[in-house]
């Protein structure tokens, strides 16, 4: 299993990457920069949300994954969990308010609806991907502290 952390890290930073394509397109097609300017005049809020998650999610991924192989005296494993913990929480709620804003469309040849509903599956798949990392490191952090993931309640000398 441990083998698969580096590859759900890469994974989550190129997944991180296309989400922050997908939502700055949808961002500017509601800013009015393609020519076509609706009612808003600034992109909606769960939109600049997903904005911000992905460049936060590839500022933590950074920290948890770079961090203990270059500069390790400032990698602390509580930290990384607290991060992996927030990221999660705000990959999930993000990802529940952009498919409620999103909704099912029917968006035939509409481009900024298609990448709304990319952005929406994309979201999805990143907190999938940052829940498997912060199972492993909860494990892993419950290891290191004298704590087994099974319960023993055997006492000695019983």
């Amino acid at each position: 299993m441990v083998a698969l952390v580096p590859i759900a890290h890469i994974v989550a930073a190129v997944f991180s990457i296309i989400e922050l394509g997908l939502s700055s397109y949808v961002a500017s097609g509601y800013n009015g920069y393609n020519g076509w300017s609706g009612w808003w005049s600034r992109s909606p809020d769960i939109v600049n949300f997903i904005i911000f998650n992905s460049v936060w999610s590839l500022l933590v991924l950074a920290y948890v994954g770079l961090t203990p192989l270059y500069m390790t005296r400032l990698f602390h494993k509580l930290v990384s969990l607290a991060l992996l913990v927030i990221t999660t929480i705000f990959w999930f709620a993000g990802a529940i308010a952009l498919a409620v804003f999103v909704g099912a469309p029917r968006c035939g040849a509409n481009t900024y609806c298609g990448s709304a509903q990319a952005a929406v599956a994309f979201a999805f798949f990143i907190w999938a991907i940052f829940m498997f990392l912060t199972v492993l490191d909860t494990l892993e952090a419950m290891r290191s502290r004298g704590h087994s993931a099974k319960a023993n309640h055997a006492y000695p000398g019983a």
